[in-house]
Order: C-alpha cells, then sequence, then structure tokens
C-alpha cells in the first residue's frame, strides 16, 4: 500500500510536518510495511516556508531584519534546489509581529521583505515563491522596493517615511538603484485574494480596519494609495491597480506585479506545484490530509480542498483529519474529501487540545483506529 500524506498544519498547536508525523505512526501501527510519503503542506501561508523546505530537501536560514515597526526581528526563509527561496511575508511584516495595540498600519512597513529578498538573491537565488498573507502593513510595498534599491522620494529628494505615510509624502520614484541582479529574478507569489489595490473593495477599505486603521484612516490611505498608483503609472506605464490581488498584503501585491513582474497565483495550486505532488498521486493508494478545523472555508480554496480537488481527478480515495469539525464541514465531502474524522478523544479545555504532546497523540491513535477499520474491510491492501 502506498500512502500520500499531505496535512496542512493544526495551527497553534502542530506543524504540518508535526502532523503528517503523528498521521505516520498512526498508519505504522496498522500497516509496518506501508510505502509513506510525506509531503507537508501549506497554502502559501503560515507554514509554508517550513513545508517546502521539509518537502523540498531545502535548508532554513534565519536573519535580522527590519520588523514591521521599524525594531529588528529575526525572520526564517527556505532556500530549496539551491535557487528557489520560498518566504512568508508575514515573518518579516506580519501582523503577529506587533502587539494589538500597536497596530497601526500608517506606520508599519515592508522594509524586511525586501531586505529577505536581498538576502536571499547575495545567496543565489533567482527563483521566489512568496506567500503575502498575514501582513500587518498597508504601504503599497514601497518599502520593500526602498530595501531592493527604488528611489521612494518626497518633493524634496528625500528618501519617504515608512509605511503609508511615506505614501503620503510620495513624489516621485526613481529605478537607477535597483538591484541588477532582479533582472535575472522571477517571483511566484501565493495570492488567495482578488481585491484591488484601491476603491471601496481595495486594500485600505477592506483590510485596513484589521490592522488598526479607523475608519478616517482608511479613507486617508486610500487617497494615498491612489497617489501612489498615479506615480507608478508614470515610472512603469503598464502599471494596473484592477488587477485582481493587487490588493493583497497591504497593496504589495501590486508592488510585485509592477516592478518585480511577478505572477499572482492561488497559495494552494503554488505549492502543489513545487512539491510535485502530481507525480506521487498517480501511484498512491490513499490520500491522507488535513488542518486544525474543517470547515465552510476548508472549500474556498484552503489545503485540505486543493489537495481533494486535483486527488479526484485520478479518483483517488481521500481522507482528513482535524483537530475540530464544524456542521458546514459536510461540503468538504462535495469537495472531495470521502471522509473526515476530528481527532479529539476526550472532553477537554482548548488549552489541553492544543497541547503539542496530547495533539500528536490524538491524531495517532485516530489515525490508527480509522486504518484498522480500513484492514478490516480488506477493500484496499
Amino acid at each position: 500500500m502506498k500512502i500520500l500524506i499531505m496535512p496542512d498544519s493544526f495551527k497553534g498547536s502542530l506543524s504540518s510536518a508535526e502532523a503528517g508525523e503523528s498521521i505516520e505512526r498512526g498508519i505504522k501501527k496498522v500497516y509496518s510495511s506501508a510505502q509513506t510519503i510525506m509531503l507537508p503542506f501549506a497554502d502559501g501561508g503560515e507554514g509554508t516556508v517550513d513545508a517546502l523546505a521539509y518537502g523540498c530537501n531545502g535548508e532554513i536560514y534565519t536573519i535580522n531584519v527590519t520588523g514591521p515597526l521599524g525594531i529588528k526581528v529575526l525572520c526564517k526563509y527556505a532556500i530549496i534546489y539551491g535557487n528557489t527561496a520560498i518566504i512568508e511575508m508575514a515573518g518579516a511584516a506580519g501582523l503577529a509581529l506587533i502587539r494589538k495595540e500597536e497596530r497601526n498600519p500608517v506606520y508599519t512597513t515592508t522594509y524586511g521583505v525586501g531586505e529577505v529578498i536581498r538576502d536571499a538573491v547575495d545567496k543565489g537565488c533567482r527563483k521566489f515563491i512568496i506567500g503575502i498573507g498575514g501582513s500587518a502593513t498597508n504601504d503599497g510595498g514601497i518599502g520593500m522596493l526602498q530595501a531592493l534599491g527604488f528611489g521612494m522620494e518626497n518633493r524634496y529628494g528625500k528618501p519617504v517615511a515608512y509605511g503609508a505615510a511615506g505614501l503620503k509624502e510620495l513624489a516621485v520614484i526613481r529605478k537607477e538603484n535597483v538591484m541588477p541582479e532582479l533582472k535575472e529574478c522571477s517571483f511566484k507569489i501565493a495570492c488567495d485574494v482578488t481585491n484591488p489595490l484601491c476603491g471601496e473593495n481595495g486594500c485600505s477599505a477592506v483590510f485596513g480596519p484589521q490592522k488598526g486603521a479607523s475608519p478616517g484612516m482608511v479613507v486617508q490611505m486610500d487617497s494615498w494609495m491612489e497617489n501612489y498608483l498615479a506615480l507608478a503609472k508614470r515610472a512603469m506605464p503598464l502599471a494596473d491597480g484592477n488587477i485582481p490581488g493587487t490588493g493583497a498584503g497591504g497593496g504589495i501585491g501590486f508592488a510585485f506585479v509592477t516592478f518585480l513582474d511577478a505572477c499572482l497565483e492561488p497559495g494552494v495550486q503554488l505549492v502543489l506545484q513545487e512539491t510535485g505532488f502530481i507525480k506521487h498521486i498517480k501511484t498512491a493508494d490513499i490520500i491522507i490530509t488535513g488542518e486544525g478545523c474543517l470547515d465552510g472555508q476548508t472549500v474556498m480554496g484552503k489545503a485540505p480542498a486543493g489537495i481533494a480537488k486535483i486527488a479526484k481527478q485520478y479518483n483517488k480515495l481521500v481522507i482528513a483529519f482535524s483537530g475540530s469539525v464544524t456542521d458546514k464541514a459536510a461540503d468538504c465531502n462535495k469537495a472531495g474529501i470521502d471522509a473526515f474524522f476530528p481527532v479529539l478523544r476526550s472532553v477537554c479545555t482548548l488549552d489541553e487540545a492544543m497541547d503539542k504532546e496530547r495533539a500528536e497523540k490524538n491524531i495517532e491513535d485516530t489515525v490508527e483506529q480509522v486504518f484498522r477499520l480500513i484492514k478490516a474491510t480488506g477493500k484496499i491492501c
């Protein structure tokens, strides 16, 4: 029996690799000779660096970069295949890096994202896969561009301030000092939203409030973003703020597309391409996936549903395990997951359920029982 194990992380409890190892132990208790292939998964968001480094035999680097508040933070990224960097924007400019009372997108910057890219370029990377979810910023990506050598200047020829405040004073965009190596680089951006840069569906209006923006700040930032768009069109005539996804990551999607010629792609599809999922699925008997909670959002482009969709093209059995499920999880069956199982085995508090050791054991024990049933039916040998 060949079993492909591709869980997403159980957020706040287990990484995708840790969840996968627990699943594998449960299977081996029943089918000790089963061939298991583990490809820890992520959808371009949190856990993507770890998942791809593990699944593609990559190496993880940790560097000091400028955090969203301008204070140095440690950020990790991975290099796979020797020349491809895997980066999570949230590692350098994420909302989780700052306290709730400090959230204010007028001042938070993406400068550290550019510093991570520079470091990877210096290490020889020329291909980039970057997840842009979970940001604390709304600066249109100008901080990142500054770190890469783009001149973001005010009317006095001085560099503009960090954050959306920099958009307010932005008067000219210069390209003469951009890193020359960027011409050799290609960027694939994991982006699962379709918001434009500006307007009622733009980054300021839709995502600004969760990053600490008041209604008044939203109106201001959107007008500053309009100014940025106009200036970008002078520097890059094909600049288009209406391309779906340009509003992602506080507008960094626009910066990537406009100034770095990046492609915006759904995160699940992008990661599946890199992990070589298709070549393994063709010969697998069972595909195992899962995440912390299966619910109605799972079928809206999240990892388990994305995996199941492709698996069903090859008529494969798909089983999912999760920490918990909701009534809407039934939609997962329609999306190609043949059966799903919550792993909680007794009444407990949320903290107890999230405990790493308990979660690992719960997964292992639940998987064991499911595979005992599979063995008893004799349907798959």
